[in-house]
């Protein structure tokens, strides 16, 4: 009983560590931009375009069919975007008063002002 005990308490305490890890690798693999309101961007994002209004990127994580990876939605998260409506590879995020139109196609990432 008191090893199946010990076994819980190891196995929690790791998942939570690793947890916690994810989180933090995630934070550090995007940058906010002055530009977009602070908006994150990838690191390793490769800058294709940008006028005032918007900036698009080449990025091999990037997918039409699945959106933007997971540690990137919780990066916006955890800086205090939050995901709006969703039609097609556009998915609006606000903060405040800000509104980030961010589209993801097949390695290109498109973010626009829209106020």
């Amino acid at each position: 009983m008191r090893k199946s005990i010990a076994w819980t308490i190891v196995f929690m305490t790791l998942a939570i560590g690793i947890g916690i890890g994810y989180y933090f690798i995630a934070l550090s693999l995007y940058e906010p931009s002055e530009d977009l309101y602070g908006f994150l961007i990838p690191k390793n994002a490769e800058s294709v375009n940008s006028s005032n209004k918007s900036e698009s990127y080449d990025w091999s994580r990037a997918s039409e069919e699945y959106g933007i990876p997971f540690d990137y939605e919780i990066a916006l998260k955890a800086n205090g975007w939050r995901k709006g409506e969703r039609e097609g590879a556009s998915i609006l995020y606000t903060k405040g008063s800000h509104s980030i139109d961010l589209i993801s196609t097949t390695k290109r990432l498109d973010i626009i002002k829209v106020k």
